[in-house]
């Protein structure tokens, strides 16, 4: 052999290569593990000035996981190879088949052992499609779905004062945001689905050999136990069975089975949210699912046959009591500890730990995507360089198919797929319109740079006061909202006006301002669906300053030309403004003067909007979005729809045009998004620059400026 002709010194070491190996495993694979270590530690650091604490792992399935090595490193914790010593911890999974190795290593080793979890708001699909999770569950005492042995969230409930009146304001909002959006551990869940007769009695299945069922010594018998006293304790009632997400989905088998349906017991395996069904329950029935939690939180009292973490705080009827959970608790109280306390969350654009409002937030993002898109679209009317960029925010689920006119319907029709339209182009009333929304650049749309938001509108358009829209519905709905709404939208304005974010953000220094009386009268393109349609009087910049001249002759009026206009992309230009305004301003930062003026007046720019956030007087001669509100002094053709309607407040109308109305998608990261991330990336200017290809088409777009017929197709 090839080896008789090594030294017999490297024969030796081969030999002990060999036996080594044999002991420690291969060597490749420990190459491997070590690689995909080393990338999930990498850039890491402990929680603020604190020394990482060592997690020591024995399993493939949490290296393979990257995110879950960025969720532990935020709450002070670093994945290692090898063997643990003092001060040295062992993580698991839970009670996974798996666990028993590192148990085992943290007996021998004398060394605590942390178990981990997937937090109660997991993901869009099951991990077992693959979706990484939205945050995790450390445990240092126990696991929390075993009430056989206490855990840190048994001590959270159990010890914890639970009476923060700031904690339990955001458990308050907590409840409800989940409430009104639907989510669930699973969110795949189509809101329209069509939902059972109110009136039955909801028996919740899980799958089978989970380990939160074995923890609660449960089996397939005790499931039939279940299902037999929600048909004692419910004479006459429908009983509906409830399968696991992961059951429908054919990865895992639950405890029923079709034999165990008939008669008034049917399964209920829709794809209704678990909110809707626990809407027309009346009575709740569940072993230890998290649904169980999901029915307290929506105002029942579930009957528990196992012993999950709810259990035993005075908020359940359980079949097996917890002698050691003696308190009782408010509902509120609970989802403050198990869901603002407990978990580790995590923000996937941002990829850092976040607070429980902000993974809500990305998850919304993420399942509001999902619903709008996974039927896929057929989209008509867009411009070459556009459909990159709708592509990324649509087709997500399905690729978007881009066709116009009959082809477009015809694929639409074939394929089951929705037809979305550039709202400039919609011709026909089927198709769904899109345009840019409020917050969208760092650069100019007729520069070719690509939006961060899109509106997505089955009514009309926000521009065309001529018929409703869907961002009107929502300004007229918003004195609905709920206080944590407000809040946010709050917030919201404070971050604008103090970062003087705008639609386009861009802008060099502002001069020094002559005093007095200051309006500031933005220019507009002319040829803008917006002006065409929604100030018929008034259509013309050279009309608008001789207007707001005559009606304020002894103001300071600052003239500021559209940016899309100075750059000589767009029709607009004023000739000789002096005529009527004191000053001329062009591409000077449109938040810092808006700071510095008393009025805007204009006919439907959006500067009216970004006026009102920063407590600036508005006057409109056209009928903008924001306009018969009773925010704004309107002198134009406004719907009297709105005038004899609802009066939002400021933070209502930013809601609806800046949180609930457009689409966000983070330009770091590629994912859905909410406002505050796309807000962060303008702050910061971390947004990717067009390429020399998308430039020179804008400078040539440029050139042509005065042929806009020929390149705006």
């Amino acid at each position: 052999m090839e080896q008789d002709h090594l030294r017999p010194d490297r024969l030796a070491r081969c030999r002990e290569h060999r036996r080594d190996g044999r002991r420690r495993g291969p060597p490749v694979r420990q190459r491997r593990l070590k690689l995909t270590l080393k990338n999930h530690n990498e850039g890491q650091g402990g929680a603020g000035d604190q020394t990482p604490r060592r997690l020591y792992v024995y399993s493939a399935g949490i290296l393979r996981q990257r995110r879950l090595g960025r969720i532990l490193a935020g709450g002070g914790y670093r994945l290692a190879l090898g063997l643990p010593g003092p001060g040295d911890e062992v993580a698991v999974w839970g009670q996974s088949p798996y666990a028993a190795r590192g148990e085992r290593v943290a007996a021998r080793r004398g060394v605590p052992v942390v178990r981990i979890e997937d937090a109660w708001l997991r993901s869009l699909h099951p991990g077992r499609d693959g979706e990484p999770p939205l945050g995790l569950l450390v445990d240092h005492t126990g696991v929390h779905f075993d009430g056989r042995a206490p855990s840190d969230l048994e001590t959270l409930l159990a010890t914890h004062p639970l009476d923060d009146h700031a904690l339990l304001g955001r458990a308050r909002a907590g409840i409800a945001r989940l409430q009104a959006s639907g989510l669930s551990k699973f969110s795949a869940f189509d809101p329209d689905a069509p939902l059972p007769e109110p009136g039955y009695v909801l028996v919740i299945d899980q799958t089978r050999d989970d380990a939160a069922v074995r923890a609660s010594g449960a089996d397939r018998n005790r499931f039939l136990e279940m299902l037999y006293w929600a048909q004692e304790e419910n004479p006459g009632r429908r009983i509906l069975i409830r399968s696991h997400p992961e059951t429908r989905t054919g990865h895992r088998d639950g405890h029923f089975t079709a034999a165990d349906a008939g008669g008034r017991i049917a399964f209920c395996d829709g794809d209704a949210a678990p909110r809707s069904l626990l809407d027309g329950a009346v009575a709740v029935y569940t072993v230890s699912s998290q649904m169980g939690f999901e029915a307290i939180l929506a105002g029942h009292r579930p009957r528990v046959f196992g012993m999950p973490f709810y259990a035993g705080w005075g908020l359940s009827s359980d079949e097996a009591p917890i002698p050691r959970r003696g308190r009782s608790l408010t509902r509120v109280q609970l989802f403050a500890a198990a869901m603002l306390l407990y978990p580790l969350w995590y923000d996937p654009c941002r990829e850092r730990p976040c607070s429980f409002e902000d993974a809500v937030g990305a998850l919304e993002a993420r399942v509001r995507a999902w619903r709008e898109d996974r039927a896929g679209w057929v989209a008509e009317g867009m411009r070459l360089w556009k459909r990159r960029h709708v592509q990324q925010f649509f087709g997500g689920q399905k690729p978007v198919i881009f066709a116009d006119g009959h082809a477009a319907r015809t694929r639409a029709e074939a394929s089951g797929r929705r037809r979305m339209v550039w709202a400039g182009k919609a011709r026909d009333e089927a198709a769904v319109r899109v345009e840019d929304g409020f917050l969208r650049s760092r650069g100019l749309g007729a520069a070719l740079v690509p939006p961060l938001s899109l509106v997505l509108d089955d009514l009309g358009i926000y521009y065309d006061p001529t018929r409703p829209s869907r961002l009107e519905r929502l300004i007229a709905a918003s004195p609905g909202l709920r206080p944590d709404e407000l809040d946010r939208a709050r917030l919201l304005i404070e971050r604008l006006t103090a970062s003087g974010v705008t639609k386009y953000t861009p802008g060099g220094p502002l001069p020094d301002l002559p005093g007095g009386r200051r309006i500031l009268v933005p220019g507009q393109v002319e040829d803008d669906a917006s002006v065409l349609l929604g100030s018929p009087q008034i259509g013309r910049n050279a009309e608008l300053l001789a207007r707001v001249r005559a009606e304020a002759p002894d103001a300071v009026l600052i003239w500021k030309p559209h940016p899309d206009v100075a750059a000589g992309l767009r029709p607009g230009a004023v000739e000789a403004p002096e005529r009527w305004a004191d000053v001329v301003l062009d591409r000077v930062d449109t938040g810092a003067l808006l700071r510095q003026v008393d009025e805007v007046w204009t006919m439907t720019s959006l500067t009216g909007f970004e006026a009102l956030l920063r407590g600036a007087a508005v006057t409109v001669l056209g009928a903008p979005f924001y306009a018969g509100w009773g925010l704004t002094r309107d002198l134009g053709p406004v719907p009297a729809r709105r005038l004899g309607g609802a009066r939002p407040t400021l933070e209502g109308l930013v809601h609806a045009a800046l949180i609930a109305c457009p689409r966000y998608r983070d330009p770091v990261s590629g994912l859905p998004c909410p406002v505050e991330v796309v807000l962060d990336r303008l702050e910061s200017g971390t947004i990717p620059a067009p390429g020399p290809a998308r430039r020179g088409l804008s400078k040539l777009q440029g050139l042509l400026a005065g042929h806009a017929h020929l390149w705006r197709r």
